[in-house]
C-alpha cells in the first residue's frame, strides 16, 4: 500500500538560532536581540496584562541597547485583529517583531512576521503549549486547526516570569508534551499506510519531552511542577516540528479533537488540557497504555474528564465523531476507526472521560 516516492520528498527546516532561558532575565532582552541581529527598531505584540507588567522592565533594556520600539496590543485571534495589528506593524518599518506573552500575542506576531516576510522572536510569558518555539499558529479562521507561518528567529524565556502564571497553564503545558506520544504514533500509522516521509530524529526528540513529564509527573505532584525542565522540553517539541517539517511529531488524533472542540464549545479548556483529554482516548484506540496517560495527567494537575474543562457529554461525542473531518489528508488512529456515535459514547466512557 506504500506510495512510490513519497519517502524521497524534500521538506524544509527552519529552526531558531538563538534560544536564551534564564531567571530575573527580561532586562537582558535588549541584549539577546543585539546578539541576533542588531535590530534598530522592533514592533512589540503583547496583551494588556502582561504590557503592564513587564513594560518598563523591557523598555530600559531596549532604551540602553538604543533599540526602538512600538507596542501592539493583541486582543483576540480573531482574522479581523491579527489583520489590524498587521497592518500597523508594516507602517513601523521595524526590523523584527516580538510576541510577548502566552499564546495568543506569539501567534500573532509569529503569523504577522510570516505575512510582512520580517523576523520573529518568542518572549512566552506562559508555558502553556508547545507553540512558542514552533511554526505553527492557532488563529480563529475558517481553518479549525493550526497553519503554518514562521518559526522563531530567536526564542527568550525569562523562568521567574513563567513561574508567576497561574499553575493551570504549566499543566496544560504537560498535556501538550504527553500528547506527542499519540502523534508519534499516529505519525507512524501514516508511514506505514500512506508512505508519507517519517522522521525518526524528530519523532524520538518529541517523544523524548513527552516522557520526560511522564517520568517525572510523580515527582512533580510531590514537589511541584518544574517550569524550567516543562520549558526546555516545550522548546525541543516546537524544534522537533522544525526539524520535521510539519506539525507531525506533535500533532495527531488528539490534536484533532482538540480543534473540533474548539469548533464546537470554543473557549472552553486550554489548549494542552484538551490535548490531553483526547490523548486518553486516542491512546486506547491506539493500544497504548491510556492508564498511564491519566495517572501522569493527574499528577501534574491536568484534567481527564470532559467536566473538569466544563464540556458536555454529547460536545465529547460529537468533537470525536468531526475530528478526522477537520483534516482528511492527515493520517491517524481515526482513519482506521470509523466513529460513530455509538463507539464514541462507548470510548469516552470507557476511558472515564466522560
Amino acid at each position: 500500500m506504500t506510495k512510490k516516492g513519497k519517502h524521497n520528498q524534500s521538506h524544509t527546516m527552519e529552526l531558531p538560532r538563538l534560544i536564551v532561558i534564564g531567571e530575573n532575565n527580561i532586562n537582558e532582552f535588549g541584549d539577546f536581540l543585539v546578539s541576533l541581529n542588531k535590530p534598530k527598531k522592533i514592533s512589540l505584540v503583547s496583551g494588556i496584562n502582561v504590557k503592564k507588567i513587564l513594560k518598563k522592565k523591557i523598555e530600559k533594556s531596549l532604551k540602553l541597547k538604543k533599540i526602538n520600539f512600538v507596542w501592539h496590543t493583541s486582543q483576540d485571534n480573531q482574522i479581523k485583529t491579527l489583520n489590524q495589528i498587521q497592518k500597523d506593524v508594516k507602517k513601523d518599518r521595524s526590523d523584527i517583531v516580538a510576541g510577548i506573552g502566552g499564546g495568543r500575542s506569539v501567534d500573532t506576531a509569529k503569523m504577522v512576521s510570516f505575512n510582512l516576510d520580517i523576523p520573529f522572536v518568542s518572549v512566552p510569558t506562559a508555558a502553556s503549549h508547545d507553540g512558542m518555539a514552533s511554526p505553527f499558529v492557532s488563529v480563529k479562521s475558517d481553518k479549525p486547526h493550526s497553519i503554518v507561518a514562521s518559526s522563531p528567529l530567536g526564542v527568550f524565556v525569562d523562568i521567574n516570569i513563567i513561574k508567576k502564571a497561574p499553575r493551570k497553564l504549566l499543566a496544560s503545558g504537560c498535556g501538550d508534551l504527553i500528547a506527542n506520544i499519540v502523534a508519534v504514533r499516529d505519525w507512524q500509522l501514516g508511514h506505514e499506510k500512506t508512505g508519507e516521509y517519517y522522521g525518526m530524529y524528530s519523532a524520538d526528540l518529541a517523544m523524548m519531552s513527552a516522557q520526560i513529564v511522564m517520568e517525572n509527573s510523580r515527582k512533580y505532584s510531590i514537589k511541584g511542577l518544574d517550569a524550567r525542565v516543562i520549558v526546555e522540553a516545550l522548546i525541543s517539541a516546537g524544534v522537533a516540528s522544525c526539524i520535521a517539517g510539519s506539525s507531525r511529531p506533535c500533532s495527531g488524533a488528539e490534536h484533532l479533537f482538540s480543534h473540533a472542540l474548539d469548533k464546537i464549545a470554543p473557549g472552553r479548556g486550554l489548549h494542552g488540557e484538551k490535548c490531553g483529554i483526547g490523548s486518553i482516548m486516542m491512546a486506547k484506540l491506539q493500544g497504548q497504555d491510556w492508564k498511564k496517560i491519566v495517572k501522569s495527567l493527574k499528577e501534574v494537575g491536568a484534567p481527564t474528564t470532559a467536566k473538569q474543562i466544563g464540556l458536555k457529554k454529547d460536545e465529547v461525542i460529537e468533537a470525536l465523531i468531526i475530528a478526522q473531518e477537520l483534516r482528511p489528508e492527515r493520517y491517524t488512529i481515526l482513519k482506521e476507526e470509523e466513529m460513530t456515535e455509538q463507539k464514541a459514547m462507548n470510548l469516552a466512557k470507557s476511558t472515564n472521560v466522560i
